[in-house]
């Protein structure tokens, strides 16, 4: 089955839900489905921690969301796969927020007699569907460190590119760092 819209999960204020018991019996979500984000580091990581890149790009995000983790990872991928080709190893991306939050759906039943076969609202828990981050206003999402000037513009221009992968407003703060 495919993935519902953005809407029906990003938009709405939620709160955490983390739970899984260590006894399956007590627990409500009995698997909690695997993120799909495979690394959260990339590039040069020893020159980063020794602040040896002059300029830093941090994305952050201009309002309250949730953010699915498959959104996170095709960003991600975009990202490295065009610092890679534009930049080549001179170059640190790293993603902030990690999916701790599981999704829940109700599923319902569409077709001619699926009234009768139904619950509605009665045990309406739901199974859990996927993860996300609950992001905060201003909470860093990505980071970007480049040695140049032009790097810096092909930064830019890449976080221009994934910003209809993203289901909220991005916002760039650059550091410019005396080396």
């Amino acid at each position: 089955m495919g993935l519902r819209k953005a809407s029906c999960y990003s938009k709405r204020p939620t709160v955490p839900y983390t739970r899984k018991s260590k006894v399956k019996n007590k627990s409500y979500i009995k698997t909690i489905p695997n993120t799909h984000l495979t690394k959260m580091r990339m590039g040069d990581i020893s020159r980063y921690q020794a602040g040896k890149f002059p300029i830093v790009l941090s994305i952050k995000a201009k309002h309250r969301v949730q953010l699915r983790d498959n959104a996170t990872e095709a960003c991600r991928q975009f990202l490295n796969r065009f610092l890679v080709e534009g930049v080549g190893k001179d170059f640190y991306l790293e993603v902030k927020p990690y999916p701790h939050h599981i999704m829940r759906e109700n599923k319902m039943l569409t077709g001619a007699g699926a009234d009768r076969m139904q619950t509605g609202m009665a045990l309406s828990f739901g199974k859990a569907t996927g993860r996300a981050s609950l992001i905060r206003m201003g909470e860093t999402i990505f980071v970007i460190g480049v040695t140049n000037p032009k790097h810096e513009a092909l930064a830019r221009k890449l976080v221009g590119s994934i910003r209809a992968r993203m289901p909220c407003p991005l916002h760039i703060d650059t550091v410019y760092n005396k080396i």
